[in-house]
């Protein structure tokens, strides 16, 4: 973030901030021509604010700019005739992707802050010793398994009726969903599954670059397991055919990359070839089935079940 701030102030925010809030400057008593802010680069108040305007707009351009590219060369547009597929969908995904971004970008400058103030254990230099890069090389699976055993204890938690009805419910709107569902959260859900890939360098360092790079890879990774593309039958890693079945059937597959935490955790869904073969997925009998359990299992959680209340 360091970087993108330094950039961001000397080709953006110096010029905006030295207008909307300029700094009389005084040479031998004479106001200087040259114009700056009362507001200087390591004021907290414009870190603060620029790092939120960075993130806001870097998460719109990755997540749309991934989505379109998925919903477009990937996706599986058959699927949006599934009875579970809302009128409107898609632009409901982005509508409310668009709006929670801005949302959980404000809930994540603290983090980004940190780092920027030197806080957190991110080191710019790259290894110059084979230990060096043993541990650069290292440090990559860490994280995704650090990550995932967050965000799988996260997401499960989540699921349980009463931070589901204010938080997660949103989300599992699209039990179908499109990769443009990939973003659409409430926005504290959002920030509350971002938290591990945050606290990761707070604890354990990591280089600069190599961080943005795996963030990069999170948010392309968010979008790939949402695009519908059932092409993996990995029994570790897991897939889009995995989190399909988590958005169709709830209670499975809270991993965000392996299946191992689900395996232990007693939530693990194998999908079948309701997600692999293409005839049988598109199959209105499949459909319906699908439906009618999806909202059994729905209105269980919730309560709503007439059948599980009465």
């Amino acid at each position: 973030m360091d970087v993108a701030l330094e950039y961001a102030d000397e080709y953006f925010f110096d010029s905006v901030y030295a207008k909307l809030l300029p700094a009389q400057n005084f040479v031998n008593g004479t106001l200087d021509d040259v114009v700056t802010s009362a507001w200087s680069r390591d004021n907290d108040m414009r870190m603060c604010l620029s790092i939120f305007i960075i993130v806001t707009l870097g998460g719109w351009f990755f997540y749309l700019s991934a989505a379109t590219f998925s919903y477009y060369f990937l996706f599986d547009h058959e699927y949006m005739k599934h009875p579970k597929f809302l009128k409107n969908q898609v632009r409901l995904e982005i509508d409310c992707a668009v709006k929670a971004v801005p949302g959980f970008s404000a809930l994540t400058v603290p983090w980004f802050w940190g780092e920027v103030k030197g806080y957190s254990l991110l080191y710019e230099n790259m290894p110059t010793t084979p230990l060096g890069w043993a541990y650069f090389f290292l440090v990559m699976p860490t994280f995704l398994l650090f990550t995932d055993f967050g965000i799988y204890w996260i997401h499960r938690y989540l699921h349980h009726p009463i931070l589901y009805k204010r938080l997660h419910k949103p989300h599992h709107k699209w039990i179908v969903p499109s990769p443009f569902a990939s973003h659409a959260f409430h926005p504290l859900d959002g920030y509350s599954q971002s938290i591990p890939y945050h606290l990761f360098v707070y604890l354990i360092p990591m280089q600069k670059w190599q961080y943005i790079g795996m963030f990069i890879f999170v948010n392309i990774w968010t979008v790939m397991i949402h695009d519908g593309n059932f092409i993996s039958r990995s029994t570790i890693i897991n897939t889009s055919a995995h989190h399909a079945v988590h958005h169709l059937y709830f209670n499975y597959n809270y991993g965000q990359y392996f299946t191992f935490w689900d395996r232990f955790g007693g939530s693990h869904r194998e999908p079948t070839e309701e997600q692999y073969n293409e005839e049988l997925r598109n199959s209105k009998k499949t459909w319906a089935a699908q439906a009618k359990d999806a909202e059994d299992i729905e209105g269980e959680v919730l309560g709503t079940n007439k059948k599980k209340t009465n």
